[in-house]
């Protein structure tokens, strides 16, 4: 395998023929006049030619070091640039935001605050990913995502924007045809949809005020990875659900499902962004995740979660 160019020695003899002067060049790099005379005495012996002859009193490019001060140069100029623009981009939002978002979450809570976002950031683009799967942040390449659940220990930096209150709910037509439920147990004997992307799949949890702890399995027809497409099945009267305040809320006020089990609550989720680790990050990023923190908190003041 070819080795890669010494990137440094060329770097530090493009700024050696620019100054003219080894001491400048150290001056000007922060760095010893040995360590400069190294780089180009290694940039020397690997290129199997001398690049300046040298005396007490003046230094002067011989034909080799006439033929790479210009590429060298470039190379620097071209290595100073890119830095400037990573900086640039670190300083000033500018740039790409790969966002992993829930589905339904996505659609109804995060693309219509996009536009202010975008608008207060014009130089700022996001490509919104949208699925309830979990994605791989490092592996696919994106910079942030929300996850809503109990997140499990893990080296992903998060921030908590808000709570994410659970009902369980069913119509009224089901109930009159099937009974309700008033003890979690019960729903062993009803029909139940699940969703695929539970933290604990096929396992419903509540907890009473006694601190009585019960999980169950439901089962049911209907199996879903987007918990949105259960919901006209259970307004149909086929089925109970357990379903976010965000996807179920609407539902409850308008009066198409209404919530059972009162006298028990299921855990709380919330919902973070999530980012690889490490740092520090580009602003464009940092930016996005003031902004969605900044506005779930003003949600959340003026109006209240609610529980099931």
């Amino acid at each position: 395998m070819a080795k890669l160019p010494d990137f440094e020695a060329l770097a530090i003899f493009a700024k050696v023929v620019e100054l003219r002067s080894f001491a400048a060049a150290a001056s000007e790099l922060s760095l010893s006049k040995a360590t400069v005379s190294k780089a180009v005495t290694r940039l020397e012996q690997r290129l199997g030619a001398r690049l300046f002859n040298r005396t007490s009193r003046r230094l002067a490019l011989t034909d080799a070091g006439q033929k790479l001060s210009g590429r060298a140069q470039r190379l620097l100029a071209d290595g100073e640039a890119a830095e400037n623009d990573a900086l640039a981009q670190s300083v000033a939002p500018r740039g790409l935001v790969r966002l992993a978002v829930p589905m339904t979450f996505g659609i109804k809570a995060i693309a219509p605050i996009l536009p202010k976002f975008l608008e207060s950031y014009p130089d700022v683009s996001i490509d919104l990913h949208l699925s309830d799967a979990t994605v791989d942040l490092i592996g696919e390449g994106f910079d942030a995502a929300l996850r809503i659940a109990r997140l499990p220990d893990s080296s992903l930096v998060a921030r908590r924007l808000c709570g994410v209150p659970r009902h369980t709910v069913a119509a009224a037509s089901y109930l009159k045809r099937h009974g309700r439920p008033t003890h979690p147990m019960h729903l062993a004997q009803h029909k139940c949809f699940g969703y695929a992307y539970l933290s604990t799949a096929e396992v419903w949890h509540y907890r009473n005020a006694a601190g009585d702890e019960v999980n169950v399995r439901p089962a049911g027809q209907l199996r879903v990875n987007n918990g949105e497409a259960v919901l006209p099945a259970v307004i149909a009267g086929l089925g109970i659900a357990d379903l976010p305040d965000f996807i179920a809320g609407d539902a409850i006020r308008a009066g198409e499902v209404e919530v059972i089990l009162k006298g028990w609550s299921q855990p709380e989720g919330a919902v973070h962004l999530v980012m690889p680790p490490g740092g520090p990050r580009p602003a464009r990023v940092e930016a996005l995740g003031d902004f969605l923190v900044a506005h779930f908190g003003r949600v959340k003041k003026s109006k209240p979660s609610r529980r099931a």
